[in-house]
Formats: C-alpha cells, sequence, structure tokens
C-alpha cells in the first residue's frame, strides 16, 4: 500500500490543506485524482509521498486519465499559498479548469483565422544587444525597458524561437483579452503550435487548451492574460509579460497574487527565463532590477529607424477659447480629426470613464442622482436611456424631473466614452465610429474586431484604456487625449503614476512608421509634471521625482503594504470594528506604521459599508504576522501587495 499527501482544490477545513490518502499502486506527484471528503467526492492533486500514518486513511477513488501536472506547477502554486497568505484549495481553484470530471468529446482547438503573410525579422542595434544579453544569461528575470514601438514583439518573438529550438516551451502574457488578437497574429507569422487561452472562452474551449498544453508532446507557445501563466506545460523555457506595468496582472479576487512574482517563481522552479517588456515599468519594479542587479535591457529608439515622432500639441482645458466649436473637443483636435477623415487615416480618440455622462443632477435645487445602495453617482447611459451605477449594477429610468423639488431642470454633467461617440457620430456622420470599453458588447471587442483594427476598417475609434495600450495601428495617424489629468485627483499613492503611464502608452500609439502623425493631449493641469512627462515619454525624469516622493512618504518601494477591509451592514459596526483591529495592532504588532481607520473610497457597497486599515512594515512577513490578529468570519478582507489603495 502507499501513501500520498493530496491537495483537495475544494477547502476543507480552514487550517489544513493536505490530506493523506491511500492507493494500493504507486502514483507519480502531481497526479489528478477524486478522493472522498465525508460523502462528497472532490478532485484533488498529489503534493507528495509519505510514509504510513499511524490513523487510518481512506483510499483514492479514482485517478482521472491524465498525465501528471507539472512539478514546477506544484511548487508555484505552493510558494502563492503561502506568500499572499492564502488557502492552496483556492489557488489550486486558479490553476485547474472547472469541470475535469466531465465528459468530453475529444477535439483539439479551434484553428486560428490570421490574414497575415509570415515575415523576417531585422533587427536593429540596439534589439541585436538586447537579444545577444538575452543569449548570454539562459535563466533569471530581465527587465525590457523599450520606448513604445522599438520592437519589444519582436525580441519576445525571436526568444521563443530560440525557446522551442532547444526542445522547451514558451509563455507569452498580455494584460488585456484586448491585446490577444494582436499577438496571435504577430505569432502566427512565426508559429504553428500556438496555444491561446483566456476568460471569454468558454469552459470546454479553456479545458480543450488545458489539455493540450497537459498531454503535448511538441513545445508549445501558450499566449493569453495572466490565467496563461498556469497552463500546465512540460518544460517551460521563457516566459514574457508584455505592458507589464500594468495593474490587471494583479488579480482583485482570491487568491490576490501578482502575475509577475508568480512567473518569477515559476521561472525559477523551470530554470527559465523571465522577461518583462514595458515602455513605462512601474517604479517599483525598476528599482528592484536596479537594487537586484537584474540586467535592464534598453531599446531607446523606434524599430522603424526613419519613423518620425509624432507633432504634440497640449491644449489647456481651462482657456475656453481653445473650444470655440465644441465644449469638450477643442479646435486643434477637430482640425486634426477632419485632416485625418480627409487623407483616410485613423483616428483614435482616449477617455477613460465610460457611459455618456458621469453627473445628474437638478440646476434648481442641487439633488443628485445617486445609488440607494452605494451612495455613489449613477452614470447616464444614453443609448439604453438608463442610469446605472458601475459598482453593483443597479439600475433605473432616466429622471425627467427632479424627485425633491420637482423641477424639470435636469442637467447631465461631464465626459464619458459614449457621450464622445454620440458627439462625434454627429460632426462626422460619414465616418465609421467604434467604441471599445467596459460596456461593449462580447462580439464588438477590440479582440474579436482586431482585423477591422488593423486594416483601417474603422475611421474613428473612441475607448477606454482598453485601446490606449500595446496596440500598433499602422493607419493610426491622430490620437486625441480629451482629458488627460482625469485619474489624477484620485487619493492614491500610485495616481500620477498611472496618470503618466497612461498618457506616455496612448502617445505611443502613433510615431512608429515614415508618415507624420499628430497628438492632441487636452488637460485642465497642463504643467503637472505627470502630464509633461507623459507628454515627452521621459521616463527618466518622471522616475526620479517619484523614487523621491515615494521615500519622503514611505510608500513602496521603501516598504510593504496590507490593505485591511471591513465591512458590515450599518457604519457604526464597520467603524467600531476598524477601530478595534487598529487598537490590536497598535498594541500587539512592532515595526508598522497605520493609515486609518478611515472610509474605503468606495464607503458603501451593495448595501454595506466598508472601512479599511493600510498597514506598511519595512518587513513583509510583520504584514502576515498581523494577519494573525484578523477577526474570523465574512467580515475582514485583506490583500497583501496591493496595486492600488482605492
Amino acid at each position: 500500500m502507499q501513501y500520498f499527501e493530496v491537495a483537495p482544490r475544494t477547502i476543507i477545513r480552514a487550517d489544513q490543506a493536505l490530506f493523506t490518502y491511500s492507493h494500493d499502486a504507486p502514483v507519480a506527484v502531481g497526479s489528478i485524482v477524486e478522493v472522498p471528503v465525508g460523502k462528497k467526492l472532490v478532485v484533488g492533486v498529489i503534493v507528495s509521498q509519505v510514509k504510513q500514518p499511524e490513523f487510518e486513511v481512506r483510499p483514492i477513488e479514482r485517478l482521472l486519465d491524465l498525465p501528471p501536472i507539472p512539478q514546477p506547477l506544484i511548487d508555484a502554486a505552493r510558494w502563492m499559498s503561502q506568500y499572499y497568505a492564502t488557502h492552496l484549495a483556492t489557488v489550486l481553484s486558479s490553476i485547474l479548469p472547472a469541470g475535469l470530471t466531465k465528459n468530453r468529446r475529444a477535439r483539439s482547438s479551434r484553428p486560428l483565422e490570421i490574414t497575415r503573410k509570415r515575415t523576417q525579422i531585422v533587427f536593429n542595434p540596439d534589439q541585436q544587444s538586447a537579444l545577444n544579453q538575452l543569449a548570454a544569461q539562459t535563466t533569471g528575470t530581465s527587465l525590457l525597458h523599450g520606448v513604445t514601438g522599438s520592437g519589444k514583439t519582436a525580441i519576445y518573438i525571436e526568444q521563443a524561437k530560440r525557446t522551442l529550438a532547444a526542445g522547451r516551451s514558451a509563455i507569452i502574457l498580455v494584460p488585456e483579452i484586448a491585446l490577444t488578437s494582436q499577438l496571435v497574429a504577430e505569432f502566427t507569422q512565426h508559429f504553428d503550435v500556438i496555444l491561446l487561452t483566456h476568460s471569454r472562452q468558454t469552459e470546454a474551449e479553456r479545458h480543450v487548451v488545458w489539455r493540450e498544453a497537459l498531454t503535448s508532446t511538441q513545445p508549445r507557445v501558450a499566449i493569453g492574460p495572466r490565467s496563461a501563466l498556469f497552463l500546465p506545460l512540460q518544460s517551460v523555457g521563457f516566459i514574457a509579460i508584455d505592458e507589464c506595468h500594468e495593474p490587471s496582472y494583479k488579480q482583485e479576487q482570491s487568491p490576490r497574487y501578482s502575475a509577475l512574482r508568480a512567473a518569477h517563481i515559476l521561472a525559477e522552479a523551470h530554470r527559465a527565463q523571465l522577461l518583462l517588456g514595458s515602455a513605462t515599468p512601474s517604479v517599483v519594479d525598476y528599482y528592484l532590477a536596479e537594487q537586484s542587479g537584474a540586467p535592464i535591457l534598453q531599446l531607446p529608439t523606434p524599430a522603424v529607424a526613419d519613423s518620425v515622432k509624432p507633432s504634440v500639441q497640449v491644449v489647456d482645458m481651462t482657456k475656453r477659447g481653445n473650444f470655440n466649436t465644441h465644449r469638450f473637443l477643442s479646435d486643434a483636435l477637430l482640425t486634426s480629426i477632419r485632416q485625418s477623415l480627409a487623407d483616410k487615416q485613423q483616428i483614435l480618440l482616449f477617455h477613460n470613464r465610460r457611459g455618456t455622462a458621469p453627473t445628474t443632477l437638478c440646476e434648481s435645487c442641487g439633488w443628485q442622482a445617486g445609488c440607494p445602495r452605494c451612495y455613489v453617482p449613477l452614470t447616464l447611459h444614453a443609448d439604453h436611456h438608463q442610469m446605472s451605477c458601475h459598482l453593483c449594477g443597479n439600475t433605473s429610468r432616466v429622471p425627467t424631473s427632479c424627485p425633491q423639488c420637482h423641477s424639470a431642470d435636469i442637467i447631465h454633467k461631464g465626459i464619458g466614452t459614449k457621450l464622445i461617440q454620440s458627439e462625434i457620430e454627429k460632426l462626422f456622420p460619414d465616418a465609421r465610429v467604434a467604441r471599445f470599453d467596459g460596456d461593449t458588447v462580447a462580439s464588438e471587442t477590440a479582440d474579436k474586431r482586431y482585423q477591422d483594427l488593423y486594416d483601417g476598417r474603422i475611421d474613428i475609434i473612441i475607448g477606454t484604456q482598453v485601446i490606449a495600450k500595446g496596440f500598433d495601428l499602422p493607419q493610426l495617424c491622430t490620437v486625441g487625449v480629451i482629458q488627460a489629468d482625469a485619474g489624477l485627483s484620485l487619493p492614491d499613492y500610485t495616481s500620477p503614476e498611472r496618470t503618466f503611464q497612461l498618457l506616455a502608452q496612448v502617445i505611443g500609439r502613433v510615431g512608429r512608421s515614415t508618415h507624420p502623425t499628430t497628438v492632441v493631449v487636452q488637460s485642465y493641469q497642463p504643467s503637472h509634471p505627470s502630464v509633461t512627462d507623459g507628454v515627452a515619454q521621459n521616463y527618466a525624469d518622471f522616475y526620479d521625482r517619484t523614487l523621491q516622493l515615494r521615500r519622503h512618504t514611505n510608500f513602496p518601494p521603501y516598504c510593504y503594504l496590507l490593505k485591511l477591509t471591513c465591512t458590515y451592514k450599518t457604519e457604526a459596526a464597520a467603524i467600531k470594528n476598524a477601530k478595534k483591529l487598529a487598537a490590536t495592532l497598535g498594541a500587539e504588532v512592532t515595526g508598522i506604521e497605520l493609515l486609518g481607520p478611515t472610509p474605503a473610497f468606495y464607503e458603501r457597497v451593495r448595501d454595506s459599508y466598508r472601512w479599511q486599515l493600510v498597514v506598511k512594515s519595512s518587513q513583509r512577513q510583520t504584514l502576515i504576522d498581523c494577519l494573525s490578529h484578523l477577526p474570523a468570519g465574512p467580515h475582514w478582507q485583506f490583500e497583501l501587495d496591493p496595486s492600488s489603495l482605492l
């Protein structure tokens, strides 16, 4: 009789993740099994073989007809559980696909429909230097800092070719599902062994891709957002994380892991290379690379040698003389749009707020339409003629009169992407306009319409950050930023960095070719350092200034953060319990700095009140020790290394 420790993908006990079971024959570590728990059968993974215990154990019910999960993936899962103080079952539920025990028809993943021909990449001296440095380092983490349009994707492709030639697989991560089509289009010109996975696929489609990865006898190239990191490829030699600065690489639900940190551990376990690529790396990642001595590969020039830098014009939104034709589309922007349409070239209009108008109020008494569950302003969606809460999804009819004073003077203020679309369609009725944001229907998303974007069949592109990063559109000639400083007022230490990154990235959509391009940036704070550095794409100055501020205020990379949030049905209970925990931590734990308790940025969500504490410490283990003082039950949530304090 053989004995094994099994990790179920369902939480059985909060304080225990591994359980011992027996089997009458040897079983490989990593095998997926069904084991009895009470009267139920649950799926689990064998993580180790052990000696016969002193207590009686139950036998493994069934071995699933699948090869074992690779050991590096098991090691990464156990590390995530420990590092993020999360139950191993929760981690495994993110790594293993749903429906493993279902009987499915045998089929392969769908072929990818790409219309472009294969091309030969020619590297410039900067790219060749970066590749030479990667060739000299067979394992470890490198940071690829290249300006927008410098050919980072070509580096990923070449490094993936080298990896496959050595008989090992490659994983390429993107921050948004919208970018998968573009990357697949690029990689399909060079590879026939691509696996694409993302959350918009059905459960059956994701299962097919996962099974192909597990059973494949040849090296593969896996592409997708952060979940693609956990495809069970047998031998991984190269992992690339494109646009590594994006906060979407931090999962917001448990397990709240960073794909960058998890990729580092997985690469170590596979003895693989990890490459983090970005034109605007996060201040924390760049600092860590400098301090650890990790290679920082520079691509300071565009990949196209004779590319023309865009003509950038900053429009001061406080001066109404700049808006003679339209209230929020400046004269300079409208002139550029007309010229681009006349030249049959594309225009991109960026604004990081969806909907039609974020504020609806009464001019007579000041009443404002708000969500009765969350106490936040309702956003007007004129296309559906309804008001919507972007927190809980609550909807209501658009008011025609004030419910308090009964005045008919209801106005809608602010700018959203739907309002921009409706105004643009009025001004340019013959133009083909498309909007990409969180309200776009599934069949019209950027990844589904990528070929239309690439081929220029859309004249004016309107969208939020979904279209601000990563896209390479050869027909694009004009970029308009409707309000560059929209995120600067958010009460978060990362707000200036996020504003700089978005602005630098959206400007980087042009200036990649030999034809002249134009950028018009509208801002109420045109002299703010984040705006001026973003417009100039001046990463060095922004990095130095931000580091000085973070050192002065003691924020990452000079400390670790823990965000604690309590949720109660009454405000009094939320305040009382937040204060109680703050007092306990202050008295019981040394080496910490407490911020709060304060109301969360969204204080009320779905009829519940939220208060939060932020704990700082120079030692991450100290923050994990704080979690032992967290009251049991559903009222408290924690997040280690939060990407935002909002």
